[in-house]
């Protein structure tokens, strides 16, 4: 068994940073988990709009309410099987705000049957969205975002696109600085910015096992679709 992303990305893998191959080779298989720690540069949000619509995300850990600069970041990427034995990795990025933490929680599995990466958004996985994973000329890893679901139980509806929300990240590592660093972006077709982020980290390698899924890190539900 080969990572999810590896899975993913198949021989595009090979063209990542050999620190990007490194922290995207965390799983059940390699048996370890990545914890990043750094500064984000900036936190942003678009129009005062968007802002009602943010905050109803934050309830759920899916979208960020506040804007800010120089702000400590913690991102722990831990596998596990999840109820469905699923190998699953979490994305849940704490943002320390001086009013206090906020999270952007994010779990990811493979799924043969959609042929990619599954983003499962939120403390419920209500949303599910499909991942485009790929290498540029520099070996950053680029992630799109392809299409959103909602998912409760036996339903999945399709989320219109005028309605969601198409997220660009990319991820690369500085070899001057020694560190990590990620843009993310996420955009509105008809409506605009939502919000986004930038920012570097370090990376830590520990033994999964050893470590094991800490209270709060899994989702509260998990769902069994795709």
């Amino acid at each position: 068994m080969t990572s999810i992303f590896r899975r993913a990305m198949g021989a595009e893998f090979d063209r990542l940073h050999p620190r990007l191959r490194e922290r995207f080779s965390v799983g059940l298989d390699t048996g370890l988990a990545c914890i990043g720690r750094g500064v984000m540069d900036r936190v942003w949000h678009g129009g005062g709009w968007v802002r009602p619509f943010l905050a109803l995300g934050a309830t759920r850990n899916i979208l960020l309410p506040r804007q800010g600069r120089d702000l400590p970041f913690v991102i722990e990427n831990v596998p596990y099987a999840d109820r469905s034995g699923r190998e699953t990795v979490t994305f849940v990025r704490t943002f320390a705000f001086p009013a206090g933490p906020e999270r952007f929680d994010a779990t990811m599995v493979y799924s043969p049957e959609r042929g990619g990466i599954v983003d499962y958004l939120g403390t419920h996985q209500h949303l599910a969205t499909d991942l485009l994973l790929s290498a540029d000329a520099g070996g950053a890893l680029v992630i799109r975002s392809v299409g959103h679901r909602f998912r409760e139980g036996p339903v999945s509806a399709r989320v219109p696109g005028w309605l969601g929300g198409d997220a660009l990240v990319r991820e690369s590592f500085d070899d001057d600085a020694g560190v990590f660093r990620i843009r993310v972006s996420v955009t509105n077709r008809r409506f605009g910015p939502l919000f986004g982020y930038r920012g570097s980290f370090t990376a830590e390698y520990v033994d999964a096992a050893e470590l094991g899924v800490r209270a709060g890190l899994r989702p509260v539900r998990e769902d069994a679709g795709g």
